[in-house]
């Protein structure tokens, strides 16, 4: 990988073993552990650029909150049990919900039980346990007196709330405008990033959703689930058909998730039969799994992908074959199975990690591809009987309309490169070299009619996003081919003043613009007033989405669907524009390629 690759790749690829921003992340969760032991044409622009009033409702002015918690006013009856949140300038706020038993013991690897009823009233007050991610045996505790990711940490407010780790994680978070009426109102449901292998619904400063259920009169979900060995460990080989849903008991909890929301979701304002699924680099990718899933049709019906380029799932045998090397680390044969089920936290989770590392890359997966390797969804033949999106879109939810799209720069950017802006054109051409071969010249060319002007390192930056930008259009290219549901494209391009500009697009940025959390996620907006302009227009489009199926208001440019014959794509910026066949020269050369 090229030094100035981040390592936001394994945020969606497992193929590497850490996740984006690995080494502030176990920091993160070290002190979670110790808590428990451890060109295209531009066809429109966009000359009216606020969004309007009647669409998103404006924010109160900052001054003192006002919250209540109290059983007589922030009390839900769930269908386990009542529930006490609280609730803050008109928006009711529910965390650690339980939606499914803890995934402990003789749980472990098994579908997600249902919580077991209690009696009187639990709280829902606090961010619920993280499933583990991290052990002592790979935690590095010497950071050699560093500062590697702290740009990243700065711009997306990570570690806002604390983690803590433990296999009762099954634990979902609600915020809405009405509790015990008669609203129905647009549900969503957001899918953490982290790849499969870690993160969790409370990483980001930018996951709350305050102020969409506020401004925009949504009910928001997230929650946090199984992953890496917990959630994709295909034990079905070994252990028969006790362990038949083994390989994505991780995606069966979000099948949990959208069961629960079915049962109790109107019981907080929201509408059970109007339900959008929406998600970040994995949380994308699980948005693209979960279109593909018997068990989750009908549980929603919309879908978002934000730099979830997703295409293909393991292959049985190549999870297979980690399973049976995690025994092996362990020291236990293949008949042994059960024993898994017995093995303290942090000795699995170094087994597993040990076992992942020796895994072969299977020989049909190709270099730029995300999902054929690491942790992640199998598939089984029955929990996923077909690809996310090869040979084609799944048809089991043709007709759920989609968005999906990528940023403008994704694992390629300024963030945590100083250095970036000092990049000459020669050493642009060396790294495009080294990524495409003899195909450089001709791609180099094709990518500077698309942003002419661009400095080297801009223009290296957006050639290497051609990894995220072509499944991504594989995605709505073969959506749009099933002639059922629309699927609407974009591109994010906004980039953030802070550190002078250097930056750029990047992995995540968007997510709190999304999320209309500009004001909150102060260091990435920067008080810029198009960052709150562009924040109302992307959050405004979203729910428009959730509420209609169709993202286009009034404060942006006409959104079209996308075609095989315009290739349209929307790009979020100052302002924002669509443009017919972005990038499609370079693409298309970069398609041809075969890279092994």
């Amino acid at each position: 990988m090229n030094l100035l690759e981040r390592q936001s790749d394994a945020d969606a690829c497992e193929g590497s073993s850490e996740p984006v921003s690995a080494g502030l992340r176990r920091v993160l969760r070290g002190i979670a552990a110790s808590c428990v032991g451890l060109a295209g044409t531009a066809i429109a622009s966009s000359s009216q650029i606020a969004a309007p009033a009647a669409e998103a409702k404006s924010e109160p002015a900052r001054g003192r909150s006002k919250v209540i918690a109290s059983d007589s006013a922030t009390v839900v009856e769930t269908s386990a049990g009542k529930i006490r949140g609280f609730e803050r300038n008109g928006v009711y706020i529910f965390k650690g919900i339980p939606y499914g038993a803890s995934t402990s013991g003789a749980n472990r690897f098994m579908p997600a039980a249902k919580p077991e009823p209690w009696a009187g009233i639990r709280n829902a007050l606090a961010y619920g346990r993280v499933c583990p991610q991290e052990d002592s045996e790979h935690f590095v505790t010497d950071g050699r007196n560093l500062a590697p990711n702290d740009e990243d940490a700065f711009l997306l407010h990570r570690g806002s709330a604390i983690w803590v780790p433990g296999e009762d994680c099954l634990r979902l978070n609600v915020w809405t405008s009405e509790t015990n009426g008669n609203g129905k109102r647009p549900v969503m449901v957001y899918m953490h990033g982290g790849g499969y292998s870690g993160g969790c619904g409370h990483d980001l400063l930018s996951y709350e959703g305050e102020s969409l259920a506020r401004n925009h009169d949504v009910v928001l979900v997230n929650h946090n689930h199984r992953l890496n060995v917990y959630g994709y460990l295909n034990l079905e080989a070994l252990g028969g058909d006790d362990f038949a849903m083994s390989a994505n008991v991780g995606m069966l909890d979000l099948v949990a998730v959208l069961e629960w929301v079915r049962t109790n979701i109107s019981r907080f304002g929201g509408d059970p039969g109007n339900v959008t699924i929406f998600g970040q680099s994995g949380g994308g990718g699980k948005v693209a799994v979960l279109l593909a899933m018997p068990s989750a049709k009908g549980l929603f019906h919309r879908a978002i992908i934000q730099s979830g380029p997703f295409v293909r799932a393991l292959s049985p045998e190549y999870s297979q074959q980690v399973a049976e090397n995690t025994l092996a680390e362990l020291g236990l044969s293949k008949s042994q199975v059960r024993e898994l089920q017995k093995v303290p936290v942090d000795k699995l989770s170094a087994a597993a990690t040990n076992a992942l590392r020796k895994t072969p890359r299977p020989q049909a997966a190709r270099r730029d591809t995300f999902g054929e390797t690491g942790w992640g969804p199998t598939v089984d033949g029955h929990s996923l009987p077909v690809h996310p999106f090869d040979p084609s879109a799944p048809a089991i939810s043709a007709g759920v309309s989609l968005i999906t799209g990528t940023n403008l720069n994704e694992s390629v950017s300024g963030l945590d490169h100083p250095n970036a802006n000092a990049m000459t054109t020669e050493e642009m051409i060396q790294e495009v070299h080294k990524l495409y071969g003899a195909a450089a010249d001709a791609i180099i060319a094709a990518y500077k009619q698309d942003y002419p002007g661009s400095s080297p390192f801009a223009l290296y930056a957006v050639i290497a996003t051609a990894k995220w930008r072509v499944p991504a259009i594989t995605q709505a290219e073969r959506k749009a081919a099933l002639g059922a549901a629309p699927v609407y494209s974009y591109i994010y391009s906004w980039r953030t003043p802070v550190l002078d500009d250097r930056v750029g697009p990047f992995h995540a940025g968007e997510i709190s613009f999304v999320f209309d959390n500009a004001e909150i996620c102060d260091h990435y907006s920067a008080g810029d007033p198009g960052a709150f302009t562009l924040s109302k227009q992307m959050s405004t489009a979203w729910t428009s989405f959730a509420r209609t199926g169709n993202p286009n208001h009034s404060g942006i440019p006409h959104w079209p669907a996308y075609t095989a014959e315009s290739r349209s794509n929307i790009y979020f910026n100052t302002p924002c524009e669509v443009r017919n066949n972005p990038e499609q020269k370079g693409l298309d050369i970069i398609g041809k390629l075969k890279l092994s």
